[in-house]
């Protein structure tokens, strides 16, 4: 099931939050975990199970490594055997038939084998679990002792598919204590229908552009219509996962539970350093205090921070996908990180603001062209066009798109930096300005309800799309 779907939205949730809502509090957890398992079963009848099976494997690990805390040897034993199963069942269904194509590209004999499909959400909720695990044995938190709690934090549905990857620590408390209130509704069901605007309305119609464009053989395309692609996925990505990830965070909240926020502006970065700390926060803190801090961090020789980080960005392009195009993009960013760092950050320090943002969304785009290539080759022949190797630096298709479509990128470009939203909480704040103050929250449902028909409308004409990183 998607959040942008009629079913999910006239049907699924009311639903959910009327018995949500209307539930004694000793019965809310289970009856959103219930829900939670239906949300993900409509749409993984099969891997439900697989689900359900890492779920009652793990909180059984976390307990043991709970009770071994005093036993530091056995704790870290029981530690790595279950993160090194939780690996190798993430590892076989990413990568199984990848490792395949690789071995009988080497081999004569060629070894059948049958495609899988990808159990949505799995990179998420593997991620939280093995989280959890290694904070027990930091001592950070103590295992869960309700099963159904520990069911709850893993497979609670406005997160489960495609994150922010939670922590344990951070919600342990409201899983037990939190609190609804009217405020909190409302101000979840606003964030909510911002996310669905940007997913809809924005990443929607621009992706329908990038479709078009990458539809053509790269060497086919003109550079100008070929940056207009790239920059088509950059506003889509971005529109559809920080939507998605506002979505989760508002649904969050209708139930009383409080998430970190996943995106910062990215696109404002004046680094690339700084757009990561701004693109994926959730993600990208993951590998920050699992993978890069534990192999050493910074506080280690030049040479072995390097290695660190080299390694963090081969895993986290790997993370991505089962294809080079996502190894390479990885690398590709440890690179940059690297050079940033040790070679051309300081002077890219002293550039003026302007020079500093446009050198970041260049190599942003360009890092793009990688992610969004079906292979390696298409990836070449792409940034070949985008510096005019194709069919030169302009032609009336480019012409076109900007034309017709300049509104659009317009209402992209303001609505990805900070000046969108404040645009927007400006003109509805001017009424408690001119008026009664109470006028201000009636103006806002107002706008809210406006964005939500229209959005709504969108999607009963056009259709809805899953998430791009559904498939991550």
């Amino acid at each position: 099931m998607v959040f942008s779907s009629v079913t999910f939205l006239f049907f699924f949730l009311p639903v959910v939050l009327a018995v949500y809502y209307l539930a004694p509090e000793r019965a809310k957890n289970p009856i959103l975990l219930l829900a939670s398992i239906l949300f993900y079963a409509w749409g993984e009848p099969v891997y439900v199970i697989l689900l359900i099976l890492s779920i009652i494997f793990n909180y059984f690990c976390g307990r043991e490594i709970d009770a071994d805390s005093e036993n530091p040897a056995r704790a870290k034993r029981s530690l790595i055997a279950a993160v090194a199963f939780n690996v190798l069942i993430l590892f076989f269904f990413k990568y199984y038939g990848f490792v395949l194509e690789i071995i009988n590209s080497l081999v004569s004999e060629e070894i059948a084998y049958r495609e899988l499909a990808l159990p949505v959400g799995i990179s998420f909720y593997t991620f939280q679990e093995i989280s959890y695990l290694v904070d027990i044995y930091r001592k950070k938190v103590h295992a869960q002792k309700n099963v159904v709690n520990f069911a709850l934090y893993i497979a609670m549905f406005p997160q489960l598919v495609a994150g922010p990857i939670i922590r344990y620590g951070d919600i342990e408390m409201q899983l037990t204590g939190r609190k609804i209130s009217i405020r909190k509704v409302g101000q979840g069901a606003a964030l909510f229908v911002f996310g669905l605007a940007k997913k809809v309305l924005l990443a929607d119609s621009v992706g329908k552009i990038f479709e078009q464009i990458s539809a053509s053989p790269a060497g086919s395309l003109s550079a100008l219509t070929a940056w207009i692609g790239c920059i088509s996925f950059a506003f889509q990505i971005y529109f559809d996962f920080s939507g998605y990830s506002d979505m989760a965070i508002g649904l969050g909240r209708m139930f009383g539970f409080e998430f970190r926020k996943n995106f910062d502006h990215p696109y404002v970065a004046k680094s690339v350093s700084e757009f990561w700390r701004r693109w994926h926060i959730s993600l990208t803190s993951w590998f920050r205090e699992y993978v890069y801090i534990p192999l050493g961090g910074s506080h280690c020789s030049a040479s072995e921070n390097i290695r660190n980080l080299l390694i963090v960005w081969l895993l986290t392009g790997m993370w991505h996908g089962a294809a080079w195009n996502y190894i390479v993009w990885g690398v590709y960013y440890g690179v940059i990180l690297v050079m940033e760092k040790y070679v051309w950050g300081a002077s890219v320090d002293q550039m003026p603001r302007a020079v500093r943002h446009i050198y970041t969304i260049v190599i942003v785009l360009v890092g793009w062209v990688f992610f969004f290539s079906p292979s390696l080759g298409y990836a070449l022949r792409y940034l070949a066009a985008m510096v005019g190797g194709g069919a030169g630096i302009a032609d009336m298709e480019g012409w076109f798109i900007l034309t017709s479509h300049w509104l659009l990128y317009l209402a992209a470009l303001l609505c990805s930096s900070r000046a969108g939203h404040m645009v927007f909480r400006k003109a509805i704040g001017a009424f408690g300005v001119i008026g009664n103050a109470r006028l201000k929250y009636v103006a806002g449902t107002v706008a809210y309800m406006a964005v939500f028909v229209v959005s709504a409308a969108y999607l009963v004409t056009e259709g809805y799309s899953t998430f791009i990183y559904f498939r991550f």
